[in-house]
């Protein structure tokens, strides 16, 4: 067994971190250098000969738009800081010009290695015969086929485009690829300059005929310069280099806008031109080129980075193609759980049953698809109220909620204008919904609303009753297929009238008063968090048994981190799956000696949030508390957010979150990484990494215990030989 198992391996000798003042911001990593760890944990994968080639193919595209919305972001926050002379360091310390510092070092190491490990793919693939080309490796065949793919498929949207002072340098978009030319005029040796945008509508890699069992592609700037006479007749090529740039993304709203989609939009124009903050350039570019590149773009020398290799290296995702599934994971269907099938398919039978935990992408997300649309389809639902944060193009949630708006039903949808990069999707979404007769509010200006809810309000006799469902990630059928995240259904009473408080401060700004069974940000989630933290080290510190698990994205939050210290520091055993930022520092000696934390990089997007407190019982037990929540650990969900943090209590509920979830994901060993002192990460495969225990593949293979049904959970392995929970409360 390795340390990657916190369940059956003794807790490790605590650090002493000589000359770190334990007291002041080294007690914390920083966020940006930890989100970067994090991106280098997936470009690992990339190289895991575990993981078929295509998908480790895949993993390179992920890391490099990881990178991407990385700079377009927090890179362009951190440098108008810098710029504007602002001199508050973050909560480890560093000012912002000390962050960009190190993370120019730090992501320039890592789109070496991006380009390095796709080198070694590319190898890997010529051998299995998928093949990436050049203009100068194409038969004569190749070249006749591609003449007519050129004509027919490409040369219709090129706007070839001359570079001089009649035509000034054009507007280069957020991730737009671009060839610039240096070319010569046959007749009188005659210089232009020239951009040659490459189209993004255009897939990046042209497929070529190929024999049986092989696959050709041939990268789209390529058949460019093949075609250049075809754009620039009577001119030769004298030299070319291919760039590509990113802008700042970050929107900026006026917190009094009278008309806030009107405003969202304004600022999707204004962030479409943002300042540019990288340069791609390839290498060995032309000196004029560069120069005049640069110039025109204004960019500085520490904002160009000069490419050996693939620009664009995203793109490749492209390369993951269906016609090889031998090189894919092999296909997974997701379950329909058996208490549904027990009732015909009827979601809101299933539910009066029981409350139902499901677990995406282990149990399909159509059910949740299922539960609005038989919603919309029943003639005793009156009202259903819906939270929308992400969701896909042709949502069939959106769907469902227009067509029970159209039926007359009281339909309430909270669309949140702010989800970045989804905003102009759903102000779409928006207009959809109104134009059904639904009632569309945006909550808040100085808060996004990041909660999942769905509330339901069904006639049933002479009551009325409200089913309800609570998530951990978005309303989103595509990424639900590889995002873990947690779907929580009920009708009890008390969460109904939660849901309800919840959807009329959002709708009418009154904070909601006399929640029972939820805790609301930023109301007063973070101090509850503090204040069960606090409780289980007064456990401790009586002598009972006292532990906390937590799993989640990102842990940051700095009055939250230190309230786990003070726990450890007790003695409360803290175990903690954080999959991607995590600013704890663990196993330090004084500090956090009984704390561990491990990040799991796999299959599917580890995306769930969960709290687990032993509550004087130790973990597992019967009287432990709890929860799943639509927030992170951060300063944004805790302080700026509308996030949500539900308690359950249903015993079934609890014993697969508790048994089954969070004891799986512990016990993992072939996905973790586990977070040392020092800030480092430690992987430990051994020569048979197929033969590690791997929480994903152990879901995908047994049925979730709440949605069992009349199956029954007797069949579920038990994964500790620790007492699990036991009975019915």
């Amino acid at each position: 067994m390795t340390a990657a198992d916190f369940l059956n391996t003794p807790l490790p000798e605590p650090v002493e971190l000589h000359d770190t003042d334990l007291t002041g911001p080294a007690r914390f990593f920083n966020r940006e250098l930890s989100w970067l760890a994090f991106n280098w944990r997936v470009l690992e994968e990339a190289e895991n000969r575990a993981v078929p080639l295509l998908e480790r193919v895949r993993f390179v595209s992920i890391s490099a738009n990881n990178l991407d919305e990385f700079y377009t972001v927090r890179v362009a926050g951190l440098r108008e800081l810098a710029r504007e002379g602002h001199t508050t360091p973050a909560a480890d310390g560093l000012l912002p010009a000390e962050q960009l510092a190190l993370i120019d070092k730090n992501a320039r190491a890592l789109m070496q290695s991006q380009q390095r490990v796709f080198a070694l793919l590319r190898k890997e693939m010529e051998a299995e015969g998928i093949f990436l080309l050049t203009r100068r490796k194409l038969t004569a065949a190749d070249k006749r086929h591609l003449e007519q793919v050129f004509l027919s498929q490409v040369f219709p949207v090129l706007s070839p485009l001359a570079v001089d002072p009649a035509h000034p340098f054009p507007f280069i978009p957020n991730t737009g690829f671009s060839l610039a030319l240096m070319l010569e005029r046959r007749s009188d040796k005659k210089p232009l300059r020239a951009l040659l945008p490459i189209p993004q509508q255009i897939d990046r890699f042209v497929p070529l005929p190929a024999k049986p069992g092989q696959l050709r592609y041939l990268p789209l700037e390529e058949l460019l310069l093949l075609h250049l006479d075809s754009l620039f007749p009577g001119y030769d090529l004298k030299g070319e280099c291919s760039f590509r740039v990113l802008r700042d993304s970050d929107l900026e709203v006026e917190e009094e806008a009278e008309d806030l989609v009107r405003e969202f939009e304004t600022a999707l124009k204004r962030r479409r031109r943002g300042e540019v903050i990288r340069l791609k350039i390839s290498t060995n570019a032309p000196g004029e080129l560069t120069r005049v590149i640069t110039e025109q773009l204004h960019v500085s020398g520490d904002e160009v980075i000069e490419t050996r290799g693939m620009i664009g290296i995203v793109d490749v995702k492209e390369l993951v193609t269906d016609a090889r599934p031998d090189l894919l994971w092999p296909s997974y269907t997701p379950r329909v759980p058996e208490r549904v099938q027990d009732h015909d398919g009827d979601m809101f039978a299933a539910i009066r049953q029981k409350d139902m935990l499901l677990h995406h992408p282990y149990e399909t997300f159509d059910m949740v698809v299922r539960f609005l649309k038989q919603a919309a389809q029943d003639p005793n639902v009156l009202a259903i109220k819906q939270t929308l944060y992400r969701t896909s193009h042709n949502s069939p949630i959106v769907e469902a909620l227009c067509e029970a708006a159209e039926d007359g039903k009281s339909v309430t949808a909270l669309v949140e204008l702010k989800a970045r990069f989804d905003e102009a999707a759903n102000i779409r979404q928006s207009r959809r919904l109104e134009r059904a007769g639904a009632h569309v509010v945006y909550g808040f200006v100085n808060y996004k609303t990041h909660a999942k809810i769905s509330s339901v309000v069904r006639r049933e006799g002479d009551k009325l009753v409200t089913y309800s469902h609570w998530g951990t990630g978005n309303y989103h059928p595509i990424t639900a297929r590889i995002y873990t995240d947690l779907s929580f259904f009920t009708c009890d009473e008390g969460l109904g009238r939660d849901a309800t408080k919840v959807f009329n401060y959002l709708s009418g700004y009154a904070p909601p008063v006399g929640l029972e069974n939820l805790s609301l940000s930023p109301k007063d989630m973070k101090a509850d968090i503090i204040e069960m933290l606090e409780a289980e080290a007064d456990h401790a510190r009586a002598g009972r048994p006292a532990e906390v698990w937590i799993k989640m994205n990102s842990l940051i939050e700095p009055q939250v981190i230190d309230a786990l210290y003070r726990a450890s520091q007790a003695g409360v055993k803290i175990l903690c799956v954080i999959r991607g930022i995590c600013g704890l520092r663990p196993g330090v000696k004084g500090l956090s000696e009984t704390i561990r934390v491990k990040s799991i990089v796999g299959r599917f997007l580890e995306h769930s949030r969960i709290a687990c407190f032993g509550n004087g019982g130790g973990l597992p037990s019967d009287q432990s508390r709890v929860f799943i929540s639509s927030a992170d650990w951060m300063g944004r969900n805790l302080n700026r957010r509308v996030e949500t943090l539900v308690e359950c209590h249903n015993w079934t509920v609890k014993k697969q979150i508790v048994d089954q979830i969070m004891v799986a994901n512990l016990h993992d060993r072939a996905q973790s990484w586990v977070l040392n002192p020092d800030g480092s990460f430690t992987r430990v495969l051994d020569d048979q990494p197929e033969k590690l225990f791997n929480c994903h593949r152990f879901f995908m293979e047994n049925p979730s215990l709440s949605g069992r049904g009349s199956a029954g959970a007797d069949d579920v392995p038990r994964l500790t030989t620790r007492p699990l929970l036991t009975h019915e409360s």
